[in-house]
């Protein structure tokens, strides 16, 4: 990519030759040619409105599903901050910037006596939630989604309903390069009380189970079941992602730096300064193992972008 002599002026922040690996969980990832980081919807508008539009633009959650490879992005990297995280209640309906975490969505709702406590464990922001439909013990975000608004490459602020998403399993169909900056959600309702002991048990069970601890991004491949087209499971091919690892004898298996994890074999972790070509390379070794051994075939849930370094 070559950039333009002068970018737009922003009243944000833009940073040439942002190292990744400052900003994704699991810390690897080469440099962005550039980082935006908007003031608001109006700083985001004018600055994708003023773009060429033949530079590229990926928009960044929290880091928290993704791999950045080791030689960084040619690319325009936005990443909302401060001013994308308000969190907004309105009888049951929540309203959440997309820079929100969504552990305190939930939490916030639960205040109010609003049920989003799926959201509790689930790792990162709402726009990355809702690009990937996140879901966790049999909900997901289409089941409570009532719309939300983006701002196109064209500076355009759009609003969007779950029919204009398309929500499938892990997947949505947000056109590439939109910039999600807020959701609003319809919640059941709850006892305040009920929903906080409710959270507290998912994160007592997440800490049992996962390796909180170690730096992950989350499950590494989605579950390889059948779902119906709202993207909920169906009940009669449920099999799950860990078991097909383990039984390819792949718990634990190590690549340089990077180990899939003994305590939850579909945790791709950082374990030893790994680097991007590390991670990538032990989870495309456990794809060909479990083929290998069940003839089944897994699919990333992590997002693996940009160029892996020359050789």
């Amino acid at each position: 990519m070559k950039l333009p002599e002068a970018l737009p002026e922003v009243r944000g922040k833009l940073t040439h030759d942002k190292p990744m690996s400052d900003l994704t969980w699991l810390r690897v990832g080469g440099p962005a040619d550039v980082l935006f980081q908007p003031a608001d919807v109006a700083d985001l508008q004018a600055f994708l409105a003023a773009l060429p539009a033949e530079v590229p633009v990926f928009p960044m959650g929290v880091g928290s599903n993704l791999i950045v490879r080791d030689g960084g992005m040619r690319a325009v990297v936005i990443r909302l901050g401060r001013g994308f995280n308000e969190i907004a209640i309105d009888g049951n309906r929540v309203t959440a910037g997309a820079a929100a975490l969504d552990a305190h969505v939930a939490r916030k709702a639960a205040s109010a006596g609003l049920d989003l406590t799926f959201l509790r464990t689930i790792p990162g922001g709402i726009g990355g939630a809702v690009r990937m439909n996140a879901g966790c013990y049999g909900s997901y975000v289409a089941d409570v989604l009532i719309s939300v608004r983006a701002v196109t490459l064209s500076g355009e602020l759009v609003t969007l309903t779950p029919e204009d998403l398309q929500f499938g399993y892990r997947q949505s169909t947000l056109p590439e390069g939109w910039v999600l900056v807020d959701a609003t959600f319809e919640a059941p309702t709850g006892d305040a009380a009920e929903l906080e002991a409710r959270m507290a048990d998912q994160l007592a069970k997440r800490d049992a189970t996962q390796p909180t601890k170690d730096r992950s991004a989350g499950s590494t491949f989605r579950n390889p079941a059948g779902f119906s087209s709202t993207g909920k499971a169906d009940d009669v091919h449920d099999l799950k992602a860990w078991k097909v690892i383990d039984d390819a004898g792949m718990r634990g298996a190590r690549k340089g730096g990077a180990q899939m994890s003994e305590k939850h074999s579909n945790f791709l972790i950082n374990a030893d300064n790994a680097t991007a070509a590390d991670l990538e390379g032990l989870g495309e070794e456990v794809i060909k193992k479990v083929y290998e051994n069940s003839g089944i075939t897994l699919h990333w849930e992590i997002m693996r972008v940009g160029e892996s370094t020359p050789q």
